[in-house]
């Protein structure tokens, strides 16, 4: 049996790809962690997804690779209720040794963001949706996703749609029961839980905070206790964007609303179209949408998610109560008027998600923007196609690098070390020759 005195905790901060990234220390440590933190390579931060340095981010030769020190976020350790030993965990955030904010820590990105709409007197209030899928424990071992199998009383495997199925989370209710209890403990405020489109496909919802930087760490720790209870179940999952290629991708929908310095929601006018400050931020979110889709679509199985007809949006488009669009006024009593941002991938790191999102949104409210008119049908066929979002990884990419509005509000190092970790990563899987060319290609030329 383990004795207190050989419990553990993982201190980790969130790397741009949204990996944890940090140590393990011994209980006994923890006093002393809150105090001074824990020293990492700043270059941790801008790792390319394996988890390899990028040479060309600034931040490895050119610095001598220097420290960076990483500061708890919360006052105490979080328990990991499904670790075979007892063992808690400490969300970190990174600054440079002299206590100023690490521009490439995105955490530190998310907080610069919301420091700028404290300083205009607003407050962003936000919600996260996070679909996933249920696997197969045997998916680990064959690298290919295959459904999972009912577990209470029914034996059955899950190879086909059932959305809305309350029959599938019955077969599960064990893994979900622990997913609840879970998040309680740990202080993610899960809502509903959702059947979703593809077999084994699940969303849960969280409930809306009033500090975006909360929202971000709730959802970190939303997606590593999913993983680690799946497998303490015998499952396996993905937040991997399209994991089956005929099937639904996972998506991750960010609901939002502002308050002002009295408590009042801005985008309440008391109708259900909203003020001109909600078609401002609207109109913002549409500007910035393309050169932010790096950071909603952020690997190559990011844009299998983006056809027509597919639950993704191909345009920067918005609508009322419309789910065909980007951008999505959910219909709501007044007082909780609020934008749905429908864009990005499960696989994307939450707090670079809010930080764009809360970005675009701001810059539409600082320049008074104004949206072209409301989409009421299909968006997919109505929506302007010179807003059309870019729908190949590299070009993605080379927008996002070259973005004067995401340097001026995400920051200049953020963006320099994320556009080089993505370009990296590219460069690596275009020197990889795939199974379809084998098959295709080898005994026939």
């Amino acid at each position: 049996m383990t004795s207190n005195k050989d419990k553990e905790f993982d201190l980790f901060i969130t790397d741009l790809n949204g990996n944890l990234r940090g140590k393990r220390l011994p209980a006994s440590a923890a006093g002393k962690v809150f105090e001074e933190g824990v020293k990492l390579p700043r270059s941790v931060l801008g790792f390319d997804f394996w988890g390899d340095d990028v040479l060309d981010n600034g931040l490895v030769f050119e610095t001598g690779d220097s420290d960076g020190v990483c500061m708890p976020v919360t006052e105490q350790p979080i328990p990991v209720p499904w670790a075979e030993a007892p063992r808690d965990q400490i969300l970190a955030m990174m600054s440079n040794p002299d206590g100023s904010p690490f521009g490439a820590d995105p955490r530190q990105v998310l907080s610069a963001v919301v420091k700028r709409f404290k300083a205009i007197g607003l407050t962003p209030v936000v919600a996260t949706e996070l679909e996933f899928y249920l696997m197969d424990g045997e998916s680990d071992e064959t690298q290919r996703p295959i459904p999972p199998v009912l577990a209470e009383g029914h034996g059955r495997r899950l190879t086909e749609t059932d959305c809305y199925s309350i029959d599938e989370m019955d077969g599960l209710s064990s893994f979900f029961a622990e997913v609840r209890e879970t998040c309680e403990i740990q202080g993610v405020p899960a809502d509903t839980i959702i059947s979703e489109l593809g077999p084994g496909q699940f969303e849960i919802n969280l409930n809306h905070v009033p500090d975006p930087m909360l929202a971000g760490d709730q959802a970190i720790l939303f997606k590593r206790l999913i993983k680690g209870i799946s497998r303490k179940h015998g499952y396996s999952s993905t937040f991997m964007a399209k994991p089956y290629a005929d099937k639904s991708g996972n998506g991750f929908h960010v609901h939002f609303s502002l308050l002002d310095e009295a408590g009042d929601n801005v985008f309440d006018n008391g109708g259900e179209e909203g003020t001109d400050i909600l078609k401002n931020a609207v109109a913002g979110l549409m500007h910035t949408m393309a050169d932010s889709m790096l950071t909603f679509a952020p690997h190559m199985n990011s844009y299998r998610r983006f056809m027509a007809g597919a639950h993704a949006p191909t345009c920067a488009s918005w609508g009322y109560e419309n789910r065909t669009v980007a951008i999505r006024i959910p219909e709501s009593p007044c007082v909780a008027r609020r934008i749905e941002h429908r864009v990005s991938g499960a696989d994307a790191n939450p707090y670079l998600v809010l930080a764009a999102i809360l970005a675009g949104a701001l810059y539409g409210i600082e320049n008074r923007l104004m949206p072209p008119a409301a989409i009421k049908g299909d968006a997919y066929t109505e929506a302007d196609q010179e807003l059309v979002l870019p729908n190949k990884w590299d070009v993605a990419t080379e927008m996002f690098a070259e973005s004067d509005v995401l340097k001026q509000y995400m920051g200049e190092e953020f963006v320099r070390v994320f556009a080089a970790a993505k370009r990296q990563e590219q460069r690596k899987i275009s020197e990889r020759i795939s199974d379809i060319e084998y098959e295709s290609y080898l005994g026939l030329l």
